[in-house]
């Protein structure tokens, strides 16, 4: 067994959170970067690896959390800051190929895009520039670059699949028959935790894409297929900005408005594999090859529908929440608030009744009042907020960091305490807390719900 120790940032995102696991099934020792330990809670690799808690723009907790590491993935973005991220991301890469050179390190290795179009949207142009700051680190860099990633709870995916399920005519800008060259994110992973087992440090851009390539609007088209969907009417028209199309695309999926558009630019660019890049070159292909579009989709329909989703793209970090200021006691606590407190008893076991607390929101429902949470999910995602339609990861089971509709679970102690704090557009910051715990009456539980607010 290798004693390499290797350093994940972005470890409770999209692919980070995947990418743990396949790195521990190798044999490696892995340290996580987190903000909060919490968030680690849940996940099947919890309890098995190192954690750093820290900011990843700060040189101090990189440079912590990367002492002693052999090899350091960097899988940070900030697409979902606003207008700036493409400065962050530069500071950011920066900030950490400094700390990783003051600490030795042997080997970045970095996720970006495709990105070999003349015409770049500034999404692609910033991962470039991030894959440009880390090889010029002076450490033995693998540029892995991926185009669109198929898989259960991929931003991307996401997108596709809601708009596919949900307008079976849509007008959408000429750009959608630009060509793409999709990937399973079973392959990501299998290309990414490759490059751990190399025997030696290297450094070089490497791109990586399934076995098709077709446009936007023929994936469409092989979703609905594979959903055993009516083909669907694509109208393109030459009006239709990124801007324009991010806001319905922002009303149509779970997707934020700034995701969208940073995703919908994207499409701009002919996102294809060069060959001069294969990446078979360093790592040979998974066994039996690289997965197929339709396998890919159909992957990643069964795992959404039999609630196996292992991690999504809400689960990374949203710097717009206020779950970003509350890592420890909820910001409310010793401060005035305004507080509605229910508080009852039931001869309800408790276990039963944190099976209902657990399984509240997405398709269950909030168990009263469904049209009027409805009616505020849809005001929410008109003015640009989280909205209802994030919905749940998991239909029973949830864990610390995780997206709720428009709530995210901020505390969780399995069996008796629940606190979600308010990602919903309001005019300061809201909680909801569940807590059971037995009465001084024999066979009967204690149900508390609080729901504070301050401006």
């Amino acid at each position: 067994m290798t004693e390499k120790l290797v350093l994940v940032t972005g470890a409770t995102g999209y692919v980070g959170g995947r990418l743990v696991r396949e790195l521990l099934n190798e044999g490696l020792k892995v340290r996580v970067l987190v903000r909060d330990a919490k968030k680690t809670e849940g996940h099947s690799w919890a309890g098995k690896v190192e954690i750093a808690v820290g900011d990843a723009s700060s040189q101090v907790d990189l440079e912590h959390a990367l002492h002693g590491v052999d090899i350091c993935y960097y899988l940070l973005h900030s697409l979902n800051v606003g207008a700036h991220f493409q400065e962050i991301e530069n500071d950011m890469a920066t900030t950490f190929a400094a700390a990783a050179k003051k600490e030795n390190v042997k080997q970045i290795v970095y996720l970006g895009g495709i990105n070999n179009d003349v015409s770049q949207s500034k999404h692609l142009s910033s991962r470039a520039r991030v894959g440009e700051v880390l090889q010029n680190s002076g450490i033995p860099t693998i540029e892995l670059r991926a185009g669109m990633v198929l898989g259960s709870g991929s931003a991307s995916f996401e997108m596709l699949r809601h708009l596919t399920h949900r307008l079976p005519i849509m007008t959408t800008p000429k750009w959608i028959n630009n060509r793409t060259h999709p990937i399973a994110v079973r392959d990501v992973l299998w290309y990414l935790k490759n490059c751990a087992l190399l025997p030696n440090p290297t450094s070089g851009i490497y791109d990586i894409g399934g076995p098709d390539t077709l446009t936007y609007a023929q994936l469409m088209q092989e979703f609905a297929k594979a959903s055993g969907l009516a083909k669907r009417i694509i109208i393109s028209i030459p009006v239709l900005t990124p801007t324009l199309a991010s806001h319905w695309i922002g009303l149509v999926t779970p997707l934020p408005r700034s995701l969208a558009k940073n995703l919908v630019q994207s499409l701009i660019s002919e996102v294809v594999v060069d060959p001069n890049k294969d990446i078979s070159k360093l790592i040979a292909p998974p066994p039996g090859g690289t997965l197929s579009v339709r396998a890919a989709i159909d992957l990643a329909l069964e795992r959404v529908n039999n609630a196996q989703v292992d991690t999504r793209w809400s689960d990374a970090k949203d710097p717009q929440s206020p779950w970003n200021k509350s890592v420890t006691d909820p910001d409310w606590a010793g401060v005035p608030t305004h507080q509605d407190i229910r508080e009852i008893e039931s001869t309800v076991s408790q276990e039963k009744i944190w099976t209902q607390i657990e399984g509240i929101g997405g398709e269950t429902g909030w168990y009263g009042a469904d049209f009027l949470w409805s009616i505020r999910g849809l005001l929410d995602t008109i003015v640009g907020g989280a909205g209802l339609r994030r919905g749940r990861r998991d239909p029973q089971k949830l864990r610390a960091g995780e997206s709720l509709d428009f709530w995210r679970v901020e505390a969780i102690e399995h069996g008796r305490y629940l606190r979600l704090i308010a990602e919903m557009k309001l005019p300061g910051e809201a909680w909801l807390e569940f807590e059971l715990k037995p009465s001084d009456k024999p066979g009967v539980t204690k149900v508390k719900l609080t729901a504070p607010f301050v401006r």
